[in-house]
């Protein structure tokens, strides 16, 4: 993308349990005078906003010549390190609710100028959504959640999380309260308990992406590979199938993974030919849509 300076502010804000929502904002270099819409990035399950190539994505996203506003969830399990998980008994409650929540708290914050930068200018009534994995079924509930959001864009997204429980998850909740997954990448035995299982249950017209699809009206694009070992790419196809968008896309990418063959950490010079197009495609849509 074009040579643009881009700019970050790292901090935090309070969630609705006053337990910090970590947040980058990167914003380009620009005519001062111009409003800029502002995309908000989501992590995916077992994810952070730090993750692989994501930081480096959000600024080649802002310099398409957006604002970009990428958040941990406040339960996700990382706390100060940023790319850690050492806060296991937040993880092990993150509910969907409370993601959808924090999205929430976070529309709030840069519609009260709680998180902005110096001389630059705000659409927050142009707000675009972009989530990874259950990041991505985040974003399409909040879209049907808060009128902020004027489009939504998925990569690799699930649609309907309450299909994923198995039945083992689920017997280990009733005998034992607590089902463990392991992180494949660093092997850490990482604990979910019923309260996630039975929340997602309870509120699923209001947290599955599935059900909330079918209210949207705004701009959706869902992109996923068809060779994500994670997530079918059947999942993307369900989501564009029930979206009654008049304005909707699905974008299936050929032979790469659930991350685009993108790694943590990233320390590659370049990014990965998959991700690099998911990019363009990403930031195409969303300067023909938020602008």
């Amino acid at each position: 993308m074009k040579n643009v300076k881009v700019s970050k502010i790292s901090g935090s804000i309070p969630s609705t349990e006053d337990l910090p929502i970590y947040y980058d904002f990167y914003y380009p270099e620009v005519d001062k005078a111009a409003s800029l819409p502002v995309i908000l990035f989501l992590h995916g399950f077992k994810g952070f906003k730090d993750w692989g190539a994501f930081p480096e994505g959000c600024q080649e996203l802002s310099k398409a010549g957006f604002a970009v506003l990428a958040i941990n969830f406040s339960l996700n399990g990382v706390g100060e390190s940023m790319t850690e998980f050492d806060q296991l008994d937040l993880f092990a409650r993150e509910t969907l609710t409370q993601d959808l929540e924090d999205v929430g708290t976070a529309i709030e914050a840069l519609k009260e100028n709680e998180i902005t930068a110096r001389n630059i200018s705000l659409d927050t009534d142009t707000i675009g959504v972009l989530g990874h994995s259950r990041g991505g079924h985040t974003a399409v509930a909040a879209s049907a959640e808060y009128p902020e959001i004027k489009g939504v864009v998925t990569w690799s997204a699930v649609a309907d999380y309450n299909a994923r429980w198995s039945e083992d998850m689920i017997k280990d909740w009733e005998e034992k309260g607590v089902t463990e997954k392991k992180n494949g990448r660093t092997g850490q035995i990482m604990p979910v308990k019923e309260l996630v299982y039975k929340d997602a249950i309870k509120n699923a017209d209001r947290l599955m992406a599935v059900k909330r699809v079918q209210e949207l009206d705004i701009p959706a694009l869902f992109i996923h590979s068809k060779g994500d070992e994670g997530v079918p790419y059947s999942e993307a196809e369900k989501l564009y199938e029930h979206c009654n968008s008049e304005d909707k896309k699905i974008e299936l990418i050929p032979d790469s993974g659930h991350t685009f063959d993108t790694a943590h950490p990233f320390e590659d010079e370049e990014f990965s030919k998959p991700f690099e197009n998911v990019l363009t495609i990403t930031a195409n849509w969303f300067k023909t849509h938020l602008k």
